[in-house]
């Protein structure tokens, strides 16, 4: 499974690139709008961080303005992955775009019929919001499962990518699903790394050594 972080602030990606575990990035209108930098460049910047796919989203709702601003985006950098929402006219834009080559990320995924719609325009990957599903009572693990079961009747080439991860708990269910892809803020990322007992074993792993060799030496 890949590991991407959903950020667009630099300092982030940075740390994220030193765990040498991160395969790519998502942004979306919002991140980059925090970070007040024009998209071109920050994401120009954000490629240069991370050799990976780089999601960097459109923010127009036709397909010819969809088509234009996806053309735009791709020419940015060679990993860059236009994110295009998942609505009509998303889709005419999708399959536009994958006849010249530029590879989708269709996002606001939130069904089955949804992913599939996207695999059948051929949608590169396909991003179900997990968490936010769960908010509104339904299980969100149980979507991922039925879209890998769908692409797997057919032999659908989409990668689906998890997004809207609330903690480590929703990473292993995702794991066990064996989804492609699974996008993750830098505060979900953090915590993958910590276990209580880890940092108890490791506590009494110093304490023993120092007891041992610091006497010995004094």
């Amino acid at each position: 499974m890949k590991f991407f972080i959903d950020s667009a602030n630099l300092s982030e990606l940075k740390l994220a690139a030193e765990l040498g575990i991160i395969d790519g990035v998502t942004t979306n209108p919002s991140l980059i709008a925090k970070e007040g930098v024009p998209v071109e460049e920050q994401v120009r910047k954000i490629c240069d961080i991370i050799d990976g796919d780089v999601s960097a989203e459109v923010v127009s709702t036709t397909s010819k303005e969809m088509i234009g601003e996806g053309r735009r985006l791709a020419k940015i950098h060679k990993n860059v992955v236009v994110k295009v929402p998942m609505i009509a006219e998303g889709i005419k834009a999708v399959g536009a775009l994958a006849k010249e080559g530029i590879r989708t990320n269709v996002t606001l995924c939130f069904s089955a019929a949804q992913a599939l719609v996207a695999a059948k325009a051929g949608a590169y990957i396909i991003s179900p919001f997990v968490g936010r599903v769960d908010d509104i009572g339904w299980p969100g693990i149980e979507l991922i499962d039925n879209i890998m079961k769908i692409y797997g009747n057919y032999n659908y080439k989409t990668q689906v990518l998890a997004a809207s991860v609330r903690g480590p708990l929703h990473v292993i269910e995702i794991a066990k699903s064996g989804v492609h892809i699974v996008t993750l803020t830098y505060k979900v990322l953090e915590q993958l790394f910590h276990h209580p007992l880890t940092d108890k074993g490791l506590e009494q792993f110093l304490i023993d050594h120092r007891k041992a060799f610091e006497l010995t030496n004094v």
